[in-house]
């Protein structure tokens, strides 16, 4: 968050919007090298998935600043920067190769629950402005990536975790 003055519940919102955009626009950038580090072909599949459903939450994005008359600025997202960066170590591992896709899941997830708080959080602070038509595109990308952890939660459960035991 850079220095400007948060004098509204507005302006949090805004600049929690330009956040999670920065955000998704890095994640956009890192995906495709874990769907290559990725040796479970269902894994791979789920990272493909998330990628392109990334590029729609971008997308949806850009809907809500027009929907609010504004236009994003360049912010650099910190926290998630921090997240992938961390990440980054699992993609440098060697090793086994369901331990690897463990530790991948176990990256993705993180980038997850980052999502799934701002995503929640934005959505709340659309209603309070009374912005329900805002609220109702951010609640489908909220949905969204609560699925996606679901999906990889299971996946881990199923067979990556046992695999890498």
């Amino acid at each position: 968050m850079s220095h400007q003055s948060l004098d509204s519940l507005h302006d949090v919102f805004v600049t929690e919007l330009n956040d999670i955009l920065d955000a998704e626009q890095q994640i956009v950038k890192v995906m495709p090298e874990m769907i290559d580090h990725a040796s479970s072909p269902r894994l791979k599949a789920k990272f493909e998935a998330h990628l392109k459903q990334t590029h729609d939450q971008i997308n949806r994005l850009h809907q809500v600043f027009t929907m609010l008359g504004i236009t994003p600025t360049e912010e650099e997202c910190k926290g998630m920067k921090g997240i992938l960066r961390d990440g980054e170590k699992v993609l440098k591992a060697k090793g086994n190769a369901a331990a690897i896709d463990a530790a991948l899941i176990a990256a993705a997830q993180k980038v997850e629950h980052y999502e799934i708080s701002s995503y929640g959080t934005l959505r709340t602070y659309a209603r309070t402005l009374g912005r329900n038509d805002v609220a109702d595109l951010l609640q489908t990308t909220l949905q969204q990536e609560s699925q996606t952890d679901e999906l990889l939660t299971s996946l881990a459960q199923e067979s990556i975790n046992r695999k890498a035991a």
